[in-house]
């Protein structure tokens, strides 16, 4: 018994050592930092993080927001249904920085001009929110990602409300145009991201709104004030800058352009050939209303059956409708119903209206759409004609 009571004793200490939260030392720098783009979509938009570094209790780890919840139950059904929870993440920055060097990502550090006291309060936030209970929390692409968190926490931590100061040469745009930036408008990236998101993304963005990007966190918190004229950040460095790397010069040819238009020009030359031979290839308009009616489908799921902010409001729905599904078995046959022929007009009307929503701003649609929607209309007025005749 002697000897168990002083283990005890020393356990006792070291628990309750163990579950106070870490001091740190006035020696202690918390600085932003900004990871660049990387070669897939996923990794298009870079990253931001914070990094906590204090020499005198040798410590020097990194707490981003955006890691993926593998183990959470149903987890593609959650992502697609935008009710997905990601998690924060620590690593020590040797770690991370192996990581995004090795990947050839630009690494750019902000240290923030913060107090003692302030360095304590984002510490302790920080380590609080890595505590397995608190550290899932929703993610949304535009308004709670791994950048508005940096913006958010930073401001919650500070004892006076910061200002994010627009810079001289800012200019202001849509949350659309401002994902053109990272995703070029002629990849599949682009178009997957132009026919799923809606008419919500083509408002213009805010000067804190801009920061849902993690290039704007680093660009804003640069010419960031708080405590009246006190600078936010004290110390702006380059820890890796990104290697030069060849570029592709066959990549428009498997573009979404190229590749539809391809589509398109086969599209005009079956119903050409069809014009000449006084007939109708029923063949392709099966195919073409199968893709447009699954594709509609798939855009009204989006909009009204999940969780996520930007797909709602998508005209996409004008030239991707839900009800050609229902088409399909008349199209099987030689004579059409009275209503299939009004139908095939309120597909051309819904066509001219989507171009209408273009060319005022409503909303933006993908380039790579513009040769397949030229083939579509002319299908369709084709087929009208023909069913008017038959």
């Amino acid at each position: 018994m002697k000897l168990k009571l002083p283990l005890l004793l020393l356990l006792f200490i070291s628990l309750l050592t163990f579950g106070q939260q870490a001091e740190l030392t006035s020696d202690a720098e918390i600085s932003v930092l900004t990871f660049g783009p990387g070669n897939s979509l996923n990794d298009a938009f870079g990253h931001n993080a914070f990094r906590v570094t204090d020499k005198n209790r040798n410590l020097d780890m990194v707490y981003g927001y955006g890691e993926y919840d593998f183990d959470a139950p149903n987890f593609y059904l959650k992502f697609a249904q935008g009710k997905l929870n990601y998690l924060i993440s620590r690593h020590k920055f040797s770690d991370i920085f192996y990581h995004y060097s090795s990947y050839n990502r630009t690494i750019e550090e902000q240290v923030l001009n913060l107090s003692t006291i302030e360095k304590q309060q984002l510490f302790n936030y920080l380590e609080n929110n890595y505590k397995p209970e608190n550290r899932r929390y929703l993610y949304d692409f535009f308004f709670d990602n791994c950048a508005t968190k940096i913006r958010d926490i930073a401001q919650t931590s500070t004892t006076s409300n910061i200002t994010f100061n627009a810079p001289p040469d800012f200019e202001v745009k849509t949350f659309r145009t401002l994902i053109y930036e990272h995703v070029n408008k002629n990849s599949w990236g682009s178009l997957g991201i132009d026919v799923a998101l809606g008419s919500v993304i083509d408002k213009e963005a805010t000067v804190y709104e801009y920061m849902f990007l993690p290039k704007y966190i680093h660009t804003f918190f640069n010419d960031a004030t708080f405590g009246e004229t006190k600078s936010l950040v004290k110390i702006n460095s380059t820890l890796y800058k990104k290697k030069p790397e060849a570029s592709s010069s066959l990549s428009f040819l498997f573009s979404p352009l190229m590749v539809l238009s391809i589509i398109a020009i086969f599209i005009l030359y079956i119903t050409y050939k069809d014009f000449k031979s006084k007939s109708r290839s029923k063949w392709l308009d099966i195919v073409l209303f199968s893709i447009t009616g699954i594709i509609g489908a798939l855009i009204l799921l989006l909009w009204f059956a999940t969780d996520h902010t930007a797909t709602g409001y998508n005209y996409n729905l004008l030239w991707a409708f839900p009800l050609n599904l229902i088409v399909i078995s008349q199209l099987l046959k030689h004579d059409v119903k009275n209503w299939v022929k009004a139908y095939l007009k309120f597909l051309i009307i819904m066509l001219c209206l989507m171009t209408l929503h273009w060319f005022i701003g409503v909303q933006a649609f993908a380039i790579g759409l513009m040769p397949l929607l030229i083939a579509l209309v002319v299908r369709y007025v084709y087929v009208l004609k023909f069913f008017n005749k038959a």
